[in-house]
């Protein structure tokens, strides 16, 4: 930024930065994206809007990656900007289905690195496909809702988690994961089944979002 100014001009300049911030506060998230195309630092804004949110998603799925996970969805979201659809006035779905898409990624990278470990340790092969959880997925996850989530494919879980972590609902988790409504109510309707027959089985509890 230049910082060239003359200091008779500081008062005006203060006077013109609060009014771009009332305007853009007022802002929906697609105007600040369009608007973003031709000045990149309005992007900030959308950044410290849904910051803290997806920070706290992504940290929930995986820890201390999760930090790196959601600043990278934040640089995808900005390299894509120009294809944003401006029909959505909320960006939050789009966002947070970036990074769901990155924590897919990340968790089969470490998938792979477990069959890879396991090869090198002349152990049996970890069979099975993205309906079983790997051991970072598991360590997240925690104990009791790891086991109720083993063996749900790996989309009806990312439907199901942003539903009970991200607050998001029907309509959001389609637009999110680019697929139709009736499939998301699919997904979450055999996530949640798989998740009562575990507690019923189990006797025990977990977040009356997932069942």
């Amino acid at each position: 930024m230049d910082n060239t100014y003359p200091n008779t001009r500081a008062p005006a300049r203060l006077s013109l930065s609060r009014e771009f911030a009332r305007q853009t506060g007022a802002w929906s998230d697609a105007k600040l994206i369009s608007a973003s195309v031709r000045d990149p630092e309005q992007f900030t804004e959308l950044f410290e809007r849904h910051w803290d949110g997806l920070h706290r998603f992504c940290l929930n799925r995986a820890g201390e990656a999760g930090e790196d996970i959601a600043a990278e969805t934040f640089r995808v979201a900005f390299d894509r900007r120009r294809r944003y659809d401006a029909s959505y006035p909320s960006a939050r779905p789009w966002l947070f289905g970036i990074a769901t898409n990155l924590l897919r990624d990340h968790f089969r990278a470490a998938r792979r690195e477990e069959r890879k470990l396991m090869r090198s340790a002349v152990l049996e092969p970890l069979q099975g496909d993205e309906g079983d959880l790997n051991a970072l997925e598991r360590q997240f996850l925690g104990p009791q809702l790891a086991a109720a989530l083993q063996g749900i494919p790996a989309a009806d879980r990312d439907a199901l988690l942003l539903m009970a972590w991200a607050d998001m609902g029907y309509e959001q988790i389609a637009q999110a994961l680019d697929i139709p409504l009736g499939t998301v109510r699919s997904r979450i309707h055999r996530a949640r089944q798989r998740v009562r027959e575990h507690l019923d089985a189990a006797g025990g509890e977990t977040n009356d979002t997932l069942n």
